[in-house]
């Protein structure tokens, strides 16, 4: 586990995950059951376990129906292995019922809960479906993060080195690769969210990204207080105005061949959240760590297109700042200036997020993207409408339909969301172009929406995707989600870039 001094600089903590075409020996051998729909109630399960001998595979089911295991989707059940079997033990993984459809997201949070369960056990074999192993590997890879502990010295919990195998049929070494990079990318994500506030702030947060983006060989470009002001940022230097701890624009740049479109994404990078002078409750305020999670999903995605090669140019701009009263900060009343000369009256500074994402989308429409996605943690009203789980999704109607569809594909559950053009009223200001918020409490997540169309583009292309409960877990780990960052919508975003990509 790292260090106060480490924590930023070290690598996600997930187990090496490697695809074997024939079962081999291990500490932990992981299969699935399914309840026999047709036979009685106190019936063995059967299980499903590609490459399994058939004698094995019936002598594991019996254990499975003297213990009670669950078939429920992802319940585990851990027994010891019965003679016949290399492992020590057998974790037994819920996959519903045999009538059932296994899908993609079934066979993902399967084995993100037993790549879970066999954590500290050292190597495990996973047996569920050789056919579809870049789902097994992903959901085993994302369901093996262990989030980082800040202490001061090693724990122990290191001592036990813990690997998954996945077993594939011919040809899918490279399927179980690409799973492996894109959970490390989103266990990057993880990590920054979950990284404590005076441990990551704009500048910290700014140079970890600058670091690992140049290693992955993406351009960068970083923005100070002085280059920001220069450039007129005005929404970013007032949100981040309160703060001993100055703001920051970080652009990172994955240049496709010539020809190729260009995709524009923008994340919030909201450090730490106190509301500024229009300050949020005492109650729960720990949580607001996790404010910046758009912009650690729109880092990692950008690292990522540029560690998957793909067949597109990708420009991400992230605004980084920590929202705080002081005496410098920003108050309701103020008047600015947005980059590109729109004014904003502002009425709440706890509507913080909009404002700093106003100026990096503008600044973003300047490169001629066909396309613009921006995500952030941005309205409680979107866990009002939507609950914890569910991205609401925003702006141009066929783009946002897309994109919500690929989001709930790939197991993100992205729902398309509607601009209502009876609440852009509620945006009008008497002092400036337009205010911050609205002067009721209806419909807040689709008024943030609202106020960011405001500042597109003429002619992209765009969504906004609004994770405030998706990005943060503060309940139990579940399927391939661990308690903490989540790093949603970070596969979202990479299933449309390669949807953009496909289609040219």
């Amino acid at each position: 586990m790292p260090t106060a001094q480490s924590i930023l600089t070290h690598s996600p903590d997930l187990a090496p995950i490697e695809a074997v075409t024939t079962p081999v020996d291990a500490d932990v051998l992981v299969v699935g059951i399914v309840a026999d729909a047709g036979a009685a109630d106190d019936a063995a399960p059967v299980v499903i376990a590609p490459g399994l001998d058939d004698g094995v595979a019936s002598m594991l089911a019996t254990v499975a129906r003297s213990v009670g295991a669950s078939t429920k989707v992802a319940a585990t059940t851990r027994v010891p292995a019965p003679d016949g079997v290399q492992a020590g033990s057998v974790v037994l993984v819920g996959l519903g019922a045999s009538d059932d459809e296994v899908t993609d997201e079934t066979l993902r949070r399967a084995a993100g809960a037993a790549a879970r369960a066999c954590r500290g056990l050292g190597s495990a074999l996973v047996l569920l479906d050789a056919e579809r192993a870049e789902q097994v590997a992903l959901g085993a890879g994302l369901g093996s993060f262990r989030p980082a502990k800040v202490t001061a010295k090693n724990d122990g919990d290191d001592e036990t080195m813990d690997s998954v195998k996945v077993f594939v049929s011919d040809g899918g070494a490279e399927a179980v690769a690409r799973a492996a990079t894109i959970a490390e990318c989103v266990g990057l994500a993880r990590d920054l969210v979950n990284t404590p506030p005076n441990l990551l702030f704009p500048g910290s947060f700014a140079d970890r990204a600058a670091e690992l983006s140049r290693e992955a060989g993406l351009e960068v470009e970083v923005l100070d207080e002085a280059a920001l002001a220069e450039g007129g940022f005005g929404g970013i230097l007032a949100v981040g105005g309160g703060s001993s701890r100055g703001p920051r624009l970080v652009r990172l740049t994955h240049r496709g061949p010539k020809g190729r479109p260009t995709v524009a994404l923008v994340g919030k990078g909201v450090t730490f959240d106190t509301g500024g002078i229009s300050i949020k409750p005492a109650a729960g305020m720990e949580q607001m760590t996790m404010d910046m999670g758009g912009a650690a999903a729109v880092v990692a995605t950008a690292i990522l297109a540029a560690r998957l090669g793909l067949d597109l140019t990708v420009v991400a701009t992230v605004p980084m700042a920590e929202n705080m009263p002081s005496s410098t900060a920003y108050r309701p009343g103020d008047v600015l200036t947005m980059y590109g000369g729109r004014t904003v009256e502002v009425q709440n500074t706890d509507a913080e997020g909009r404002l700093i994402l106003a100026d990096a989308i503008v600044r973003a429409c300047e490169d001629s993207p066909s396309h613009l996605i921006d995500t952030a943690t941005l309205t409680g009203a979107q866990m009002v409408a939507l609950g914890k789980k569910t991205p609401g999704v925003m702006g141009t109607d066929e783009f946002r339909d897309r994109v919500a569809e690929l989001s709930r594909e790939i197991g993100e559950g992205g729902w398309p969301m509607p601009l209502p053009e009876e609440l852009r009223d509620g945006l009008d200001s008497e002092v400036a172009d337009l205010t911050n918020v609205t002067p009721h409490r209806w419909g807040g997540m689709l008024s943030a929406g609202l106020f960011l169309s405001e500042f597109v583009g003429e002619g992209v292309e765009w969504a906004h995707i609004d994770v405030a409960g998706p990005a943060y877990n503060d309940g139990a780990p579940e399927g391939y989600l661990p308690k903490g960052g989540t790093g949603v919508p970070v596969r979202t975003m990479l299933a449309v870039l390669e949807d953009i990509a496909a289609a040219g």
